[in-house]
């Protein structure tokens, strides 16, 4: 078990692998500029700025590998200490990047397409699994704001949650790196496809607990999300 005396390395995964499709890009979505910098150099500064962030491992499309890394040299990304290809999901390519990086370490993975990290999210994730022993990870998130319907099928409603027991998670998602690489060993084996790393900690029966995000922290994913983006650059 972690101690809350004892520091630990703080390692992050950033996912910039998108392909921009849904965007009607040509190229990546990742390498849309927000400031005169492609968003996922932005989501790099942040966590680069961070002094408990020992090292981060960028993961992109193959065929974009030294581009990426000739954008962290051009504008000073000094903590990337590799850069490694995607896969078929995303849940894959974070696979790839989690053999590079330690198991007795605390591991974070952003969304390259999510420019609106706040360090907040960076330093309170490892914090609060330092202090709370009991957690294996921290995921940021919002309280939903709408109330949801799960229907069935057939597009019938058979429930209606609790509105305030919602979150919408967000990233980065942080965790104690024992119970992620586990976890992702044995989502590889039973050929189970998560929705985000929380689910697969979640599923290999981990306890993570939600740090308070912001609706602004958005992922970059549809032409209506560049609507944001241009009102973030005023």
């Amino acid at each position: 078990m972690h101690s809350s005396n004892a520091e630990i390395e703080y390692y992050y995964i950033v996912a910039a692998a998108g392909v921009g499709k849904r965007m009607g890009l040509t190229y990546p979505k990742q390498f849309l500029e927000v400031d005169g910098k492609p968003i996922f150099v932005k989501t790099l500064e942040v966590i680069e700025k961070n002094h408990r962030v020992t090292g981060i491992i960028v993961v992109t499309n193959k065929e974009y590998i030294s581009e990426v890394e000739k954008m962290c040299r051009t504008f000073k990304i000094t903590k990337v200490i590799d850069v490694v290809s995607g896969g078929k999901e995303r849940q894959d390519s974070i696979y790839n990047a989690l053999q590079l990086v330690p198991k007795n370490s605390i591991i974070g993975v952003q969304d390259g397409v999510r420019p609106f990290i706040e360090d907040r999210y960076v330093e309170d994730s490892y914090t609060k699994l330092m202090e709370e022993t009991e957690l294996d990870g921290i995921v940021v998130g919002v309280p939903v704001k709408d109330t949801i319907k799960v229907v069935d099928s057939d597009g019938q409603i058979v429930k209606t949650p609790k509105r305030d027991l919602l979150f919408a998670a967000q990233t980065p998602q942080v965790f104690k790196g024992e119970i992620l690489h586990r976890s992702y060993e044995k989502a590889e084996k039973q050929k189970f496809l998560g929705t985000d790393d929380s689910s697969l900690v979640e599923k290999a029966g981990g306890r993570v607990g939600i740090l308070l995000g912001s609706y602004e922290n958005i992922k970059i994913t549809t032409p209506e999300d560049l609507t944001f983006l241009a009102k973030s650059k005023k």
